[in-house]
């Protein structure tokens, strides 16, 4: 008879969990231009943004230990909906059509709705899971509410999408794809400080500014690798030949 194994502690099970989550968000961008190096940045600019916001009057009551080292955790499924997205839109080098960027929107509440289903099946939730979902739908929200899916603006926004919103850009202008080469740091810190207050919250760019060698060091530290853009860019090559035969 098996003699079911003593329950994993608490240590062991966060650790188990952030490998998890690390695993899944890996499959997830086997599907888009981003490599599995872009997690382990984005986490980090995150971390160290919100560090940096700690001690500010806005942010100390939010931007607490516990809630950073959670938001860390949470920050590999951000883009989870993506999934939902096919591939001759999530992964077309060329703009989007209208009716393209529509669908493509719908990867913020196709996280949020796979993500409530669960909680629905499961019968709980957890604080973790509820900043997967704020980071999830809202990360594509602007300051002004020019963003989608819900046009949120100000501190409507969930601080911790706010936080994503600036480590998602900056990753997005600096790293290379398959189909561009991204931008260098400095250029990059350009377009974050023009997004002030439009694109970003004001606070947080400033935070940026002040530490904008870490975001670079960061960088340095967890670059794309050359078997990283051969690997998908065999992906993108296969995904064009099986979209071209429907």
């Amino acid at each position: 008879m098996h003699t079911p194994e003593a329950a994993l502690p608490p240590s062991d099970i966060r650790t188990a969990l952030a490998v998890t989550v690390f695993a899944v968000t890996s499959l997830s961008k086997t599907r888009n231009a981003d490599s599995c190096k872009h997690v382990l940045r984005v986490q980090r600019y995150v971390q160290a943004l919100g560090h940096q916001l700690q001690a500010h009057p806005r942010f100390s009551a939010s931007l607490t230990d516990a809630f950073l080292a959670q938001l860390f955790q949470a920050v590999p499924l951000y883009d989870m909906g993506t999934i939902g997205i096919p591939d001759r839109i999530l992964l077309k080098p060329s703009r989007l059509t209208q009716e393209e960027f529509e669908i493509m929107k719908t990867h913020t509440t196709l996280a949020v709705q796979a993500l409530e289903n669960a909680e629905r099946v499961v019968g709980a939730s957890h604080p973790f899971i509820q900043t997967v979902k704020e980071l999830a739908h809202s990360h594509q929200e602007k300051w002004d509410g020019s963003g989608y899916p819900q046009g949120l603006s100000g501190e409507q926004i969930p601080v911790s999408a706010r936080l994503m919103a600036v480590a998602d850009v900056y990753d997005a202008l600096t790293s290379d794809r398959v189909y561009k080469a991204g931008i260098a740091h400095e250029a990059a810190m350009g377009v974050i400080f023009q997004g002030r207050g439009s694109h970003f919250d004001p606070d947080m760019v400033d935070a940026f500014m002040d530490i904008q060698h870490e975001f670079a060091a960061i960088a340095q530290r967890h670059p794309d690798t050359e078997q990283d853009m051969h690997r998908k860019m065999d992906y993108l090559v296969h995904a064009i030949a099986e979209t071209a035969e429907l």
